[in-house]
């Protein structure tokens, strides 16, 4: 499937990651929103053959931090792993590195603040 790449933008997962704040340190709530805009497009050419992103802040607990959707419905994590295998990856290895991807980007991020003196 990897040859049919970019699929068209009705065909990608849809990956909603929402971010705390907090884990912007503890003044996260003035960093959430120039964080979420920072990381949405440092995400945009990651997978974009086959993945929309929308990082935004968590500000709503009950929602889940991650959250995937296909053609404009919310699909469980056993259709993910279905999709994500036809691109030779797994749920578990993608949220791993989703993970690890946004802690640097965090890092980047707030160097920038630390070293303006913001």
């Amino acid at each position: 499937m990897k040859n049919l790449l970019p699929l068209d933008v009705d065909k990608k997962l849809t990956v909603i990651y929402r971010v705390e704040a907090g884990c912007l340190g503890p003044d996260g709530l003035n960093y959430i929103s120039g964080f979420c805009k920072f990381a949405q497009s440092e995400l945009q050419t990651l997978d974009s053959g086959y993945i929309v992103w929308n990082i935004t802040h968590r500000a709503d607990k009950t929602l889940p931090e991650i959250q995937y959707g296909l053609v404009g419905k919310t699909i469980d994590s056993r259709k993910v792993e279905k999709y994500l295998s036809a691109f030779g990856n797994t749920i578990d290895d993608f949220e791993g590195q989703l993970s690890e991807h946004l802690a640097t980007l965090i890092s980047q991020f707030m160097s920038t603040y630390e070293g303006s003196g913001h």
